[in-house]
């Protein structure tokens, strides 16, 4: 079984599609019969990745669309559901996967923590306010898939500007969540998800090949889809490194430095280093 938006003719819209988590998202969705379109920046490696995805989609090229949009502009946003509604009529699914990590420092360039938060926090905003009231009146069954991270959820030091960013996923989307189900007659559900470690473009840092700890994006798909099968909110993937027991324990001892009123980020505090080592243990 599969989620009910998932079905041959359906429409799909992902955006970050031209590389990575998204362009497998994509692909699986082309072929399973969905009409895709794909959203990034950069002409060349849309056109080749729409190309890729033509390829492999059941009915070819006329399955496949695809639009160079940067998604920390609202009006960008607006035109992609604009051109795809004026094409395919109606989105079922939506994806909103860009994101970017160019590295951040607390008190690094203005310039660099406005574009992350641009285009993560307000490309998962503006995808939302284009897309999904048009979703939810269609009364079908709908998808929206906002990808997070888990630096967003045990924000470790070293990169603040993403964290926050991704932080602001997290709650965009439960507060997404608690909107649909709470509107009547809807059937859109809305869905976190949370990779481990991935080796793309935006992980690789130079890497030519995939480091052994890491999925591929084709494996995070897989399990999301598995996950949305489900009924899960939190798509919480673990990798060849970290299995789902150390995330959950990760998670919880973030939460216990409020309860338990640690100093922030005590899982890298001199004086709680032994405690945490200990908590894993348990």
């Amino acid at each position: 079984m599969s989620h009910p938006a998932i079905q041959d003719g359906n429409v799909a819209v992902v955006t970050g599609g031209a590389a990575g988590i998204g362009l497998a998202a994509a692909m699986s969705f082309v072929k399973s019969g969905l009409r895709v379109c794909i959203a990034d920046v950069g002409a060349e490696r849309l056109a080749a990745a729409a190309q890729g995805l033509a390829a492999a989609a059941p009915q070819g090229a006329s399955q496949v669309m695809s639009t160079e949009t940067d998604v920390s502009s609202v009006d960008a946003v607006t035109a992609l559901a604009d051109a795809v509604a004026a094409r395919w009529g109606g989105v079922d699914i939506l994806m909103n996967n860009a994101g970017i990590q160019p590295g951040s420092a607390m008190y690094g360039p203005r310039a660099a923590w406005e574009r992350v938060m641009a285009v993560n926090l307000w490309g998962v905003i503006n995808g939302i306010q284009a897309f999904v009231p048009n979703m939810v009146k269609r009364g079908r069954p709908g998808l929206v898939i906002n990808t997070g991270s888990k630096q967003g959820i045990t924000t470790p030091p070293g990169d603040p500007a993403y964290n926050v960013s991704k932080a602001g996923v997290k709650v965009v989307t439960e507060a997404l969540a608690h909107e649909l189900r709470n509107t009547e007659g809807c059937r859109i559900t809305a869905h976190l998800l949370i990779p481990g470690f991935v080796f793309t473009g935006l992980t690789a840092k130079g890497r030519t090949e995939k480091p052994a700890g890491a999925w591929t994006p084709e494996q995070t798909v897989d399990f999301m889809l598995g996950s949305l099968a489900n009924g899960d909110f939190y798509i919480l993937c673990p990798d060849n490194e970290v299995t789902r027991a150390l995330d959950e324990k990760r998670i919880l001892w973030a939460a216990g430095d409020i309860v338990e009123n640690r100093p922030p980020l005590s899982r890298w505090h001199k004086d709680h280093g032994e405690a945490f080592a200990a908590f894993l243990k348990r």
